[in-house]
């Protein structure tokens, strides 16, 4: 019997999801648990099993494509069937695309931009491309372009065109296969959903379809490459190259020609992989040499900051990307919901930075992980938080809710955005258990392997921008913690040192700032006091055993 696949909701505020790349195509067998797709959220890129074995039928929603929760992506059948079932419904039967052909006035036939070759099997059935809904407060969106022409063949679940709107940029597949007779809404042009933009199929005549092809999209992008001028070569040869516009985007920040970009996916798409990995590998010098007029780039990686030289041109409006966006709103949303208070301690850190030197080789010997200083501090907020749970709270309503446990998110910063794993009851982990947890999410956070509820039910979190070098930052608060711990760089200072007998002297010590955001309808400036002085007064006088 077949079995749907759905898309999953990968954390609790998370509704929908951007399949990024399939890791199966029709027809291939795969084993239940077995991975078979990648997507992407505001939260979490992941891999997602199989939740049957048997065969890959039918793939509904193609790469590129932006999902609600559980819509069905895909069908498995038992092991027995075959993927037969996904053309027929791909295209029609020839038997009913001659009928259609012979139904169509004489004359229209003799207009209609579709090769006479691909009528019979593509043109008849009449299919609306309708502009899609891509969140549940989302009621319009804008056609960016149109990645076909009128007269172009189209296979089902094909990029078909590109839309933004205030939540999500995305490539839209087309309905069904056949071919492109009209186009309705021009690039550029904002629309409704559910409106009819384009259609596919039928026997639409020329004199109704040249009027709305998809020419000026082209012309649109064309100027680009002229006002960039010699040091962007992007943007003529990648127009050309199947790609989603976030690839696009970090092609262009990066100065990379996608054409000199090999695709893995459908058909040779550019993946988000893809032109990751070719920046990683040209940055090593493993990638073949970028053209000439690219060559300033080179340079770039050893610059503190590089966004700039990589910046838009001039003038350009260049809309958000997905991720980029819900970050946006979910930020907005934490700013408008909780009166944030930051309050900096600064602490001094020489005690731990002694002990890791001295034990950080055999510590990974003995236990297979890092000594980072991560562990050491998410060991003093745990001891914080036991002792004062108001820090651990969250509003509900006109209440205060006490959470049982301590469920710790560490933020991650990956090459494309930021997610937050969840430590579940860091309470009752020692310090070589928290420690093994940090690297175990970092790592798979990193490659795809997080699951949906290792994203979920933070009460607590710690960002570290100090890796960065900045000496302290004002984090804004995870929704809906009502705290987040922000740690700044570690510095070497001279400082006055007191010995026991009362003399003062000066001496060169290692200091790092923390910095509480904190919810200020729940907690107050001396609880927070507090509970920051807890927290220094544990990691200056360190004295608990590292495993």
């Amino acid at each position: 019997m077949p079995t749907d696949v759905l898309m999953p909701q990968m954390g609790e505020s998370i509704f929908e999801g951007t399949i990024t790349k399939w890791l199966k195509k029709p027809g291939d067998t795969v084993e239940r648990d077995e991975p078979l797709f990648e997507i992407s959220t505001d939260k979490v890129d992941a891999e997602i099993p199989s939740p049957a074995a048997g065969v890959l039928q039918e793939i509904k929603a193609a790469e590129g494509s932006t999902v609600q929760v559980n819509s069905v992506v895909a069908v498995i059948g038992d092991g027995g069937g075959t993927a037969a079932p996904a053309p027929a419904k791909a295209e029609p039967a020839p038997a009913k695309a001659e009928e259609a052909k012979a139904a169509a006035p004489p004359a229209e036939q003799a207009q209609s931009a579709v090769p006479a070759e691909a009528q019979p099997d593509r043109g008849g059935a009449r299919q609306d491309v309708i502009m899609p809904q891509m969140g549940e407060s989302i009621f319009e969106g804008t056609i960016t372009k149109w990645l076909k022409n009128v007269g172009d063949t189209v296979e089902r679940d094909e990029p078909l065109f590109e839309i933004s709107t205030d939540k999500v940029d995305a490539e839209i597949p087309s309905p069904a296969a056949g071919v492109l007779s009209e186009i309705k809404v021009q690039a550029g042009q904002t629309v409704q959903i559910n409106t009819v933009v384009a259609v596919i199929g039928g026997t639409a005549g020329a004199p109704a379809a040249k009027p709305a092809a998809a020419a000026p999209a082209p012309a649109a992008a064309t100027p680009a490459p002229a006002a960039v001028g010699a040091p962007e070569p992007v943007s003529a040869e990648a127009e050309h190259v199947r790609s989603s516009p976030l690839v696009r985007k970090i092609a262009r920040e990066n100065n990379v020609n996608l054409s000199a970009v090999a695709g893995s996916g459908a058909g040779g798409r550019v993946t988000k992989e893809d032109i990751l990995g070719y920046l990683e590998k040209r940055g090593t010098g493993a990638a073949p040499a970028a053209p000439a007029a690219a060559a300033p780039a080179a340079a770039r990686p050893t610059a503190p900051a590089p966004a700039p030289a990589a910046a838009p041109i001039p003038g350009e409006l260049v809309p958000l990307s997905r991720m980029r966006s819900i970050i946006a709103q979910r930020m907005v949303e934490s700013k408008h919901t909780s009166p944030h208070v930051h309050t900096v301690f600064k602490i001094d850190f020489t005690r731990i930075v002694k002990l890791r030197e001295k034990e950080k080789n055999k510590y990974e010997q003995r236990n297979g992980v890092k000594l980072t200083y991560m562990p050491f501090i998410s060991r003093a907020v745990v001891h914080t938080l036991r002792k004062m749970p108001i820090v651990n709270a969250s509003m509900e309503g006109d209440a205060i809710r006490y959470h049982q446990n301590i469920n710790l998110g560490i933020a991650v910063a990956l090459e494309w955005g930021l997610i937050v794993p969840v430590i579940k009851q860091a309470e009752e982990k020692n310090f070589l258990g928290i420690a093994r947890a940090i690297a175990d999410l970092a790592e798979r956070a990193r490659g795809k392997k997080l699951k949906p509820d290792e994203v979920a039910s933070g009460t607590f979190t710690i960002t570290n921008p100090g890796i960065f070098g900045e000496q302290f930052g004002t984090p804004i608060i995870n929704q809906p913690e009502s705290a987040i711990l922000g740690v700044g760089g570690l510095f070497k200072e001279p400082a006055v040192v007191t010995s026991e007998d009362g003399t003062d002297s000066v001496a060169i010590r290692y200091f790092l700032h923390l910095t509480l955001g904190f919810d200020h309808r729940i907690i107050d400036g001396a609880d927070a006091g507090r509970f920051m002085a807890e927290v220094k007064k544990y990691l200056e006088n360190w004295n608990e055993e590292i495993g």
